[in-house]
């Protein structure tokens, strides 16, 4: 049973992954997929709109709080403030919406979860 499973996993699995832990200043970089519409609408003609898809490239820089699971399953949550409000994003860490992971500041932490981090205000 666990041959299968890795038989499927696998190929699905990023090779190249930044070696990053819990308190490192990370950016992620997401492929968000954007359609477009142009042309008119006429409803008694028909449409003669044209719907066009580009990829932009959404940044998202933050603190890593927390990495669970392994192998394909493997997530880690990223937090950010945002205007005075925290913002907290979950990441599948081999999806492929995720073009890089870049880490930008290495942490100095004793804890493997920093939830103590949502109660902190920036001053």
């Amino acid at each position: 049973m666990l041959d299968i499973r890795q038989s499927v996993e696998k190929p699905r699995m990023k090779e190249k992954i930044p070696n990053f832990q819990v308190g490192d200043m990370v950016k992620v970089s997401l492929k968000i997929k954007e359609k477009i519409r142009e042309g008119e609408r006429d409803k008694k003609k028909g449409s003669k709109e044209k719907i066009t898809e580009r990829e932009k490239i959404y940044p998202f820089q933050g603190i890593v709080i927390k990495r669970k699971g392994g192998g394909i399953r493997e997530t880690f949550t990223v937090r950010k403030d945002s205007y005075g409000i925290g913002v907290e994003r979950i990441f599948p860490l081999h999806s492929p919406i995720i073009s890089e992971i870049r880490v930008l500041k290495k942490g100095n932490v004793k804890r493997a979860k920093l939830y103590y981090l949502r109660n902190k205000k920036e001053e």
